[in-house]
């Protein structure tokens, strides 16, 4: 797998164009901003692998995206986009539609939050952890596309099996590489692990109640994408991780995108 820092993942060239009008105004309005950076997982990246950075003596701190934008300021985010946009050349990555991976990651980060909310954990973390989980999936197809290709007949990108299929085919699954990106762009360990884990939260020795909150929040939305009717979603729904979080099932299964909508993440 290529380094971190050699990677170029195109971000959505709205957010980036609806951020570089609103970081130029006069004065930003830094919710409107807060809310943009929150939609496309690849600048939310690029602004956590930032405010980790040993520039700003927070490394490995910076927890969530209101922290990265309190710390970086005005003059530093506007390079940042203006390095995103030098970055638009980058090819779109075959097999994946980027406008709805996007909007997956959101809808997890959304889920990932309220159900964070619910057992009392941070929901910042939640959010990030949640929007960024699907990072692996663009590096691997983006570096990888042939084998990645090879998956798809018999599991989809937004299967819930998919998971499984990638550990019977390469040993590990593309949350793995996740878990190994955010590690180089020097996010919180504890946002590592919990993606890390996220896969199979109760075979660790210590259950990690935010790795049981990805995991609910990622299943629910790959079954929604994939079209799971109402019957299979409650006949597959991971029982176990619910009751080690002291969640009930319909807690999970009737929550909308819009009942997630709170806009500070």
């Amino acid at each position: 797998m290529q380094a971190a820092p050699e990677l170029s993942l195109p971000c959505q060239p709205r957010i980036l164009a609806l951020l570089m009008r609103e970081l130029i105004s006069e004065v930003p309005h830094m919710r409107r901003v807060n809310q943009l950076f929150g939609c496309d997982p690849v600048l939310a990246a690029q602004l956590m692998e930032c405010a980790n950075s040993s520039a700003y003596r927070m490394a490995a701190q910076v927890r969530g995206i209101p922290q990265a934008l309190t710390l970086l300021g005005e003059r530093q985010l506007r390079a940042l986009l203006k390095k995103a946009q030098a970055g638009m050349v980058a090819r779109p990555i075959a097999g994946i539609d980027m406008g709805q991976f996007a909007r997956v990651s959101q809808d997890c980060a959304k889920l990932a939050r309220s159900l964070a909310g619910r057992v009392r954990l941070d929901g910042s973390v939640a959010y990030i952890a949640g929007l960024l989980h699907g990072m692996g999936q663009l590096v691997l197809h983006q570096t990888q596309p042939e084998r990645v290709a090879a998956l798809a007949a018999e599991a989809g990108l937004w299967d819930p099996r998919r998971p499984r299929v990638e550990v019977r085919h390469w040993g590990y699954s593309a949350h793995y590489t996740t878990a190994i990106l955010l590690r180089a762009w020097g996010l919180p360990a504890e946002i590592v692990a919990a993606v890390q884990a996220m896969e199979a939260p109760l075979q660790d020795a210590q259950f990690d109640p935010m790795a049981g909150v990805l995991h609910l929040a990622v299943w629910r939305n790959r079954v929604k994408v994939s079209g799971w009717s109402e019957r299979s979603m409650a006949d597959a729904f991971p029982v176990d991780v619910a009751l080690a979080l002291g969640i009930d099932v319909d807690v999970v299964l009737q929550q909308e995108a819009t009942d997630w909508s709170q806009s500070m993440y």
